[in-house]
This record gives structure tokens, sequence and C-alpha cells, in this order.
């Protein structure tokens, strides 16, 4: 059974920085998409970052040179190391795998997923 455990949210001041680990357990794959998503109450879930199985990478414009997606496959960890942060970051990230590496960024397409950490980020 697949489990995606998430870890590193907290309450940070604008413009700090953190580092979410998503331990991931039972997956084995050849082909795969990971990312890490992220939803503010009140809206709708959102893509941030994804990795795929060749080691390319995707993000969303909001966080495009603040955010950086890593993985470590030897410990089948996934990172999100988070910088600048901004009030607007707040939101609560999940950790997401799937086998189909088509559109990594599109919560839909996520066969798997973590319980979340939350990030709050004060101004």
């Amino acid at each position: 059974q697949v489990q995606l455990v998430e870890s590193g949210g907290g309450s940070v001041q604008s413009g700090g920085s953190l580092r979410l680990s998503c331990a991931a357990f039972g997956y084995t794959y050849s082909s795969y998409a990971m990312g890490w998503f992220r939803q503010a109450p009140g809206k709708e879930r959102e893509g941030v970052a994804a990795i795929v199985s060749d080691g390319s990478t995707s993000y969303a414009d909001s966080v495009k040179g603040r955010f950086t997606i890593s993985q470590d496959n030897a410990k089948n960890t996934l990172y999100l190391q988070m910088n600048s942060l901004k009030p607007e970051d707040t939101a609560m990230y999940y950790c997401a795998a799937s086998y189909n590496e088509y559109d990594p960024l599109n919560p839909y397409g996520m066969d798997y997923w973590g319980k979340g950490t939350l990030v709050t980020i004060s101004s």
C-alpha cells in the first residue's frame, strides 16, 4: 500500500524559508510523477512543483525562482525548498504521486496523496 507522509511545515515570517519533506512508502516505479500541491482556504488545490522520472521539473509561475523540488531516490523522499516566502504562500501543502507523467502539476492526474502539512506565512 502506498503511503506518502509529509513533514516540515510551520509558521515563518515573510521572506523566510521552509523545507518540506515527503517520505514515500510502498511506491515502486519506473515512470512516475511526484509533486507538491497546495490548497488555501476557499481556494482550489493547485500544483506547485513536480518532478518526473527523468528528473525534469516543472513549477507554477507563482513560485518559480523561489521554490525548488528535489528527490533522494535512496531515501524515497521528495523535498520542497521554499525561499522568499510570502503571505500568499500560506496553505496546506500536499505531496502526491502518479504513474502518469503527463501534466504533473494537474492535481486531478495524481493517484496517491499525503495528508498534508500546514505552512503559514505572516507579514
